[in-house]
């Protein structure tokens, strides 16, 4: 019995936490612009952020926000992010389907031609 109890609070939490990743902060229309409102990149210049650990996505965003990680654009852009959006928007591109980036290599190879 004690086991059962302490399996449905585990499930509870995993559920309870999967269901504060669902929702998708406002801030991410910011971020689509280069990103993709999924962390899915528009192009081979953004990094994906789809499938990224939150904890990796709320450093990167903080320390350009502090200027400790330097770059114009996100520094700008992270320095209007609160706390708050900061852990929403690590929340949701974490939760995300992570993009495999698979390079076309006859492309590749015609380009260098």
């Amino acid at each position: 019995m004690k086991t059962r109890i302490v399996i449905a609070l585990g499930l509870g939490a995993i559920l309870s936490a999967h269901a504060e990743t669902a929702a998708k902060p406002d801030k991410v229309a910011v971020c689509a612009s280069c990103h993709g409102e999924t962390g899915a990149s528009i192009g081979p210049t953004f990094p994906n952020l789809a499938g990224q650990q939150a904890s990796y996505i709320e450093h990167a965003l903080n320390a350009y926000k502090s200027g400790e990680r330097k770059n114009p654009i996100m520094s700008g852009q992270a320095a209007a992010l609160s706390d708050a959006d900061v852990k929403a928007l690590a929340l949701w591109f974490s939760s995300q389907p992570a993009k495999v980036y698979v390079p076309d290599i006859e492309q590749n190879q015609s380009a260098g031609k």
